[in-house]
């Protein structure tokens, strides 16, 4: 009979849904929960095959776990709101919801033909006000905890849209919609202190199952640094420069002083400055340039000096020239910096620039292999003209000799600075001036001002606006919507209009694994026995372009609930692992614009569900990814054909190489699930098929078992062979095989020979040889003869199971 794998898959795919199969219980007496969890994907329209890649083989381990004896939740959703679809509708002039939604439901339905063993009782759609108007109340709380604030904050800003741009949408410092230059500009708008969790979201990265690179990353970006808080006064005026250095040691270094273009000081007037004209159209210039693009373009300085305008440094009160430079932000520290450009790579480069000067301050020591006692570590010179390292003081008074290290307090505390600890990471800013998002649930009366929205009056629902681009005057295009716009102060009762912005799409996806645990809740955000029965997530999958932001919001959410009494545990995902990216067949990353996206449909349609599921696994290391390749697919179709013949082979007896090849595959595919190494599991199984076609017979039990090891990767195939054989029950509620260790040890191994630790030959010996037959037989060797000759070896040793080692 064929392998009918549209009909199959089709058939299992219904009945699978029909017995709710994969509908998880919040308790199974004895069984313990494992919460495994993808992250859920934004619906554009169609899944591409960088989604199965994501969604495939972490289904793999999610049936694994629960073949291995866990009660597996495996819930799965639509993160709906945000830029994309508005933008989609603008331009195909529908409404955003109408776009979403229908999305939404071919996805589902896209989804559901991968057969990977999703909940969907637990479905959740971020822009539905069931669960947004738990995003209202969860920033309610923020606020009623003094973390969530609104004050003027810089933004991209196109003059002519008359908007806020978020940064993926500037190309180039221009807006994506009409070219028009973005300039940076100050608006009110609300953002989350999550700046107040710095050090706990640094400190607990320490035990989580993340790849080390992701930690990195978010320690990075939390960027925790000590240093010293020191006044330049500005000569003549009464006003101060604060600057926050990490070497205070340096101090005496410090031969100019920066200011970024938007450092409040430039703004009052108190400042004398002979070149003000040339300041301010420099200043307008910089106001052009996102942070970002100045990140990008920090190789290349510019700046201008304040002419006048001198800072005396707190150390040795010499005068020293004020600038404004675009290389410093305002984002990080105080806007301020004092340069010491013998010691600071960026400062040396200002500096050379502009013929600023340069004073060395510190001297590095040279390393010396061997301590001389009674000497002092002797000096070198600079080999350059900046050394950002650790050494000696010099030129600097009373600290002259001092190590760098022990005179770094010495002397933040002779210039009367402050010690303090301060972080890249900034608050985060949620306002958004557009339509498709969360209204923020506050009110603005003359009276009472900002007014939280009584939480019994939530959702507050997002209008159905025919007009939603973005509004003449730059406020979000709920400013046009009057029935929205008028409310009633809870406080006093007097007129009241509401807040117009909508939020962050990150606020959405900050906590929405909480609300699989109680998806259908309309008192809570989620029912703490729920939660407790689940969380945290056990495994969470995903890409790592979500490294830092996703990630970090969601673990800013985890603590402040916790904080409140809402959740007894302080992470949201105990282990993390990440899928690579799939290129296109001419290793490009895939777009329509390209040609050469993969379309999975088309690939479901030809090969199967389980063809396409099966090839992703196989085709490449799961974090590292790669090129498509259209005819790879073809081996693992071959592959699937041949297993479908299987019950051909299945007899009485099987010959103890039958039983040593499927008892070795069920260490190895096991073994390799766990550590996701879905490529040589895969490959495991198709050496286990190919010793049982080779053996010509498998028994029963065997045959059964091989079942269960592949059913993780083509659960319909397997699904149907299983009750070919009888069974009536599921194969995915089936007990994962045990495998006998006497089977699964190799009868042979490769012994390494070396002579004087080089290596001189290899050959196979049984495994169970003992150390004076492997030396004898190494002896022996005429490769071995050649390199000892007539020398008597001084030494054998001799490593089981691996190597030989003559020494002569």
């Amino acid at each position: 009979m064929k392998y009918d794998f549209k009909a199959i898959e089709k058939k299992w795919q219904k009945a699978w849904e029909k017995r709710g199969i994969f509908k998880a219980k919040d308790r199974v007496p004895g069984v313990e929960n494992f919460y495994h969890l993808v992250m859920f994907p934004y619906p554009s329209g169609d899944l591409h095959i960088g989604h199965w890649y994501n969604f495939a083989p972490a289904d793999v381990f999610a049936r694994f776990m629960r073949m291995t004896g866990h009660n597996v939740m495996s819930p799965i959703g639509f993160d709906a709101f945000g830029l994309p679809a508005e933008n989609a509708a603008i331009k195909r002039n529908i409404h955003p919801r109408d776009w979403t939604l229908k999305n939404v439901e071919t996805m589902t339905e896209q989804m559901k033909s991968m057969g990977n063993s999703y909940d969907w009782s637990r479905l959740v759609v971020t822009c539905l006000p069931e669960y947004y108007k738990w995003n209202q109340w969860l920033f309610l709380q923020f606020l009623k905890h003094g973390l969530a604030y609104r004050k003027k904050a810089p933004a991209n800003w196109c003059p002519s849209c008359k908007t806020v741009l978020a940064n993926e949408q500037v190309v180039e410092g221009r807006c994506e919609r009409c070219a028009t230059e973005v300039v940076q500009k100050e608006i009110e708008q609300w953002l989350l202190k999550i700046t107040d969790y710095a050090e706990r979201l640094l400190n607990d990265l320490a035990g989580l199952d993340w790849p080390e690179k992701t930690k990195t990353m978010q320690r990075n970006w939390i960027g925790r640094s000590e240093g010293a808080t020191l006044s330049f006064s500005v000569k003549g005026t009464g006003e101060t420069i604060e600057v926050f250095t990490t070497r205070p040691d340096t101090l005496f270094g410090a031969t100019y002083v920066v200011l970024t273009p938007t450092h409040p000081l430039l703004a009052k007037g108190t400042l004398q400055i002979a070149n003000r004209s040339e300041v301010e159209e420099y200043i307008k210039t910089a106001g052009h340039k996102t942070e970002q693009e100045r990140l990008a373009a920090a190789g290349e300085k510019t700046g201008i000096e304040l002419e006048g305008a001198k800072a005396i440094n707190p150390a040795n009160k010499e005068e020293v020239p004020i600038w404004v430079s675009d290389y410093v932000l305002a984002s990080y520290g105080t806007g301020a910096i004092m340069a010491v450009p013998a010691h600071d790579e960026r400062d040396f480069e200002f500096a050379k620039k502009f013929k600023l000067s340069i004073k060395k301050v510190i001297e590095p020591l040279a390393i010396a292999p061997e301590p001389v006692p009674g000497q002092a570590v002797p000096r070198v010179a600079l080999v350059s003209d900046c050394w950002a390292g650790e050494g000696t003081l010099v030129n600097s008074g009373k600290f002259d000799g001092m190590p760098s290290e022990e005179a770094k307090w010495k002397i933040a505390n002779f210039a009367k600075g402050k010690r303090e600890v301060q972080y890249r990471l900034r608050d985060w800013l949620i306002s958004r001036q557009r339509y498709w998002g969360t209204p923020i649930p506050v009110v603005y009366c003359e009276a009472c001002g900002i007014q939280p929205v009584p939480e019994d009056e939530l959702p507050v629902l997002l209008p159905d606006l025919k007009d939603f681009r973005p509004a003449n005057d730059g406020r979000s295009p709920l400013a046009r919507a009057e029935s929205f716009l008028k409310a009633k102060c809870p406080k006093c009762g007097g007129d009241a209009e509401r807040e117009t912005d909508t939020m962050d799409t990150f606020f959405d996806s900050s906590w929405y694994f909480l609300r699989y645990t109680d998806p259908g809740n309309d008192v809570k955000f989620a029912d703490a026995k729920k939660m407790r029965a689940w969380l945290p997530v056990r495994m969470y999958i995903g890409g790592a372009e979500h490294t830092v932001l996703h990630l970090l919001y969601s673990r800013f959410f985890t603590k402040f609930l916790a904080d409140q009494g809402y959740l007894d545990f302080t992470e949201p995902f105990m282990a993390l692992r990440h899928q690579g990216l799939i290129l296109g067949p001419d290793g490009q990353k895939m777009s329509k614009s390209r040609g050469n996206v993969v379309d999975p449909d088309d690939l479901v349609a030809r090969y199967g569900a389980d063809a396409v599921r099966l090839h992703l696994c196989f085709m490449a290391e799961y974090d590292k990814g790669g090129p498509w390749n259209p005819t790879g697919i073809l081996g693992v179709v071959r592959f699937l054909e041949r297993v479908w013949k299987l019950p051909d082979l299945v007899k009485e007896e099987e010959s103890q190489r039958v039983t040593r090849a499927v008892q070795k595959a069920v260490k190895k595919v096991g073994e390799d699930v766990q550590a996701f190494k879905f490529n040589t599991a895969v490959s495991a199984l198709m050496v286990a098929q190919n010793e049982i076609e080779a053996g010509g017979a498998i028994a029963k039990s065997s045959y059964e078992q091989y079942l269960k090891i592949l059913a993780p990767f083509a659960p319909h195939l397997a699904e149907e062979l299983w009750e070919i054989v009888g069974h009536k029950d599921s194969i995915h509620r089936a007990e994962w095989p045990g495998y006998d260790e006497a089977f699964v040890a190799d009868d042979t191994f490769t012994l390494v020979v070396q002579v004087n630790g080089k290596v001189r030959d290899s050959f196979e010996v049984p495994a169970s040889i003992t150390e004076e037959e492997a030396v004898k037989l190494t002896l022996a060797r005429e490769s071995v003869k050649k390199h000892i000759s007539t020398a008597k070896p001084k030494r054998v040793i001799y490593v089981p199971g691996r190597l030989i080692n003559i020494v002569i």
